[in-house]
């Protein structure tokens, strides 16, 4: 991992945030202020936090069940090992990894669930963009480069949603597009596994063609991120300064943002960054900014970390599963090969059994 130039880009960038965000601190009275925080205060946003877990779950739940219904008690492992995935390799590889831990422990196609994970991706920019767009009000002045992340980010976040939302209510008509590209432009011996892969990412989007489902989604979504904005607001009274929570869900909401940007392992930097900034935006000095944001960072991570970890000892899973889900090409490679030989012996372009 460490000689991937996706390490190495995502540190680069991880530490010019790391730069902008503690430039002109004294790291020492940061450190200071960090050593005499009122630490109870984790416990009750730790649990809250959990909760909200719990109400990814759910959500993801809700997402597969046109492919598989699968128990709130089989996914909420399968769950956690994908956010500690995310918390310890670069370029939210635990995306990837909860889609093989689900193929491997559900049988569930690696395309289709990872077409339900983009959903779930799109839909936490939204409220994200939500969550900025309600508080900004409230904010004495932003700076220009948060006001254009915000412009770029509505682009990008509304843009994939509504390309996603037309392939889901007219899938006939993007079969069709899709097929003929590919029997046009892809050599042949790729065309019948290509055809599967994208079938079943297309049966991944199919929660999308209804208007019920989408705002179960949504209203999950923002569930889910109002109970992390909660967390936020407990651990604010660890320390010597308050916010309004309208405050607290700009800071959410543009620090998740930013941690969509390719970063080191765990958003270091991406995170701190821009949390440290909106923070003196609303009059806190910057030390103190620091400190709470060092330490929220910390108990996002920590606790989420540490229970994947104890799920995929379990599963008896390892570090060498992961780094072959990370690998994608790898494994797609290693999938695609026996499915095309299957593909061809049955004489078919639908397989049902074979995967990716």
């Amino acid at each position: 991992m460490l000689k991937s130039w996706r390490f190495w880009v995502g540190a680069v960038i991880s530490a010019f945030f790391l730069i902008i965000a503690l430039r002109g601190l004294d790291l020492r009275l940061v450190w200071q202020v960090a050593r005499y925080g009122n630490y109870w205060w984790i416990l009750p946003g730790v649990g809250v936090y959990f909760i909200g877990v719990w109400a990814r779950t759910w959500r993801w739940h809700y997402l597969l069940r046109p492919i598989k219904p699968i128990s709130l008690k089989s996914l909420w492992p399968v769950v956690v090992i994908g956010y500690m995935g995310n918390n310890v390799y670069p370029f939210r590889a635990g995306e990837v990894i909860r889609a093989y831990v689900l193929k491997k422990k559900e049988d569930v196609s690696m395309s289709a669930s990872i077409a339900t994970i983009l959903v779930e991706r799109i839909f936490d920019g939204l409220v994200m963009l939500l969550f900025v767009f309600i508080a900004l009000p409230t904010a004495p002045g932003l700076p220009y480069w948060l006001r254009q992340t915000v412009i770029l980010a509505s682009l990008a976040f509304f843009g994939a949603l509504l390309v996603f939302l037309i392939m889901a209510a007219v899938p006939q008509t993007f079969r069709r597009w899709y097929a003929w590209g590919i029997n046009r432009f892809v050599p042949g011996k790729f065309r019948a596994t290509l055809l599967v892969l994208a079938d079943r990412f297309m049966e991944g989007l199919s929660s999308l063609s209804s208007p019920k489902d989408i705002f179960m989604v949504f209203l999950t979504s923002v569930v889910i991120w109002l109970l992390e904005t909660i967390k936020y607001w407990f651990l604010m009274h660890a320390f010597d300064f308050t916010v309004s929570f309208f405050a607290l869900m700009l800071m959410n909401g543009v620090v998740n943002l930013a941690t969509t940007l390719p970063s080191a392992p765990g958003y270091i930097g991406t995170f701190d960054g821009p949390g440290i900034e909106i923070l003196k935006v609303f009059g806190v000095e910057g030390v103190v900014a620091a400190a709470y944001t060092l330490v929220l960072h910390a108990a996002l991570w920590l606790p989420i970390t540490l229970l994947g970890i104890y799920y995929m000892i379990r599963e008896s899973l390892s570090w060498q599963d992961f780094d072959k889900a990370v690998q994608a090409k790898e494994d797609i490679v290693e999938e695609l090969v026996p499915l095309h030989q299957t593909i061809v012996l049955k004489k078919t372009n639908q397989v049902e059994q074979e995967e990716w």
